[in-house]
């Protein structure tokens, strides 16, 4: 029972973690449309940031103790293909959480190093690993 449990919780922030990383590039788009001082880049600075603090980081946290928790209790899991396969898209998501990082720290910085075509195409990434992942989790193919 505890097992499900925990199971739920990783569930539950697996869907916060993929929600900010959906949004937090769509803040920094709308910061780039707009100059610093503006209201609208105050605003989208200032909602990106509260976003990472309050849900992405900690969401990314939970999501990967709780994880790791869950093949601690079933060991069994990582002789599975799968679940390599799982992990290395988790880890690619995780990778895509410090890369919005970095880029969302050089737009609040205004140092014109970021386009908002590149992070409308990157938008897209989390998305697609995200599909892979449930895909493996549900289906477990191999």
């Amino acid at each position: 029972m505890l097992y499900l449990w925990i199971k739920a919780a990783h569930i539950i922030f697996v869907i916060a973690l993929m929600a900010g990383l959906l949004i937090y590039p769509r803040y920094k788009i709308h910061q780039l449309s707009s100059r610093p001082g503006e209201a609208l880049f105050d605003t989208m600075m200032d909602a990106s940031a509260r976003l990472k603090r309050i849900i992405l980081t900690p969401s990314l946290l939970l999501v990967w103790a709780l994880g790791l928790t869950m093949l601690a209790l079933n060991p069994g899991l990582l002789s599975q293909g799968w679940m390599h396969a799982k992990l290395l898209l988790v880890t690619v998501l995780s990778g895509m959480y410090g890369y919005f990082s970095v880029l969302g720290k050089r737009v609040d910085a205004v140092t014109g190093t970021v386009e908002a075509r590149r992070l409308r195409m990157l938008n897209e990434v989390p998305f697609l690993l995200m599909i892979g992942v449930v895909l493996l989790a549900i289906l477990k193919p191999f």
